[in-house]
């Protein structure tokens, strides 16, 4: 779990962030009838919902071509924002999880998380597009790229 730990040391902003308490995951995992990465559920148990500001100013700065990532959701938020989306065009079938600064999302593919893995792809919905992209092989792979900034 390095990787996440550095990620968070490197990226997450000084406010207090508040560790998810794993009866809330499991609640959330019964909602969707799924089991979240054991990666994303070692970064919010551990650390809670991080807030990442620096990010795009830094792949700015860079001209990096990765999609910056600004805040992970609230448990609420992965639930209802997961359905509004659907609602409003984003194909189905997805958990979401963090957002970037204009809307967009890094999900999940609930298919994914049909059973216990310690780490599973990320996709990004761009929300104007409409569209689905895979980003990253593995949430762990995903972080690390902002590591490497």
């Amino acid at each position: 779990m390095h990787s996440i730990d550095l990620f968070v040391k490197n990226w997450g902003s000084k406010d207090s962030m508040v560790p998810i308490d794993k009866n809330d995951i499991d609640e959330l995992e019964s909602k969707f009838n799924a089991v979240l990465p054991d990666s994303y559920k070692y970064l919010i148990a551990t650390y809670g919902l991080v807030h990442t500001p620096n990010v795009l100013t830094k792949i700015c700065d860079l001209g990096v071509e990765i999609s910056e990532v600004q805040d992970f959701l609230s448990l609420e938020d992965v639930f209802s924002l997961s359905k509004l989306y659907e609602m409003t065009g984003m194909p189905s079938g997805h958990i979401l999880f963090a957002s970037d600064c204009k809307g967009n999302m890094f999900c999940f593919k609930l298919a994914d998380c049909a059973s216990k893995q310690f780490d599973v792809a990320v996709w990004f919905f761009n929300q104007q597009l409409c569209t689905v992209t895979k980003v990253s092989n593995s949430f762990i792979e995903w972080l690390e790229q902002f590591n490497e900034l």
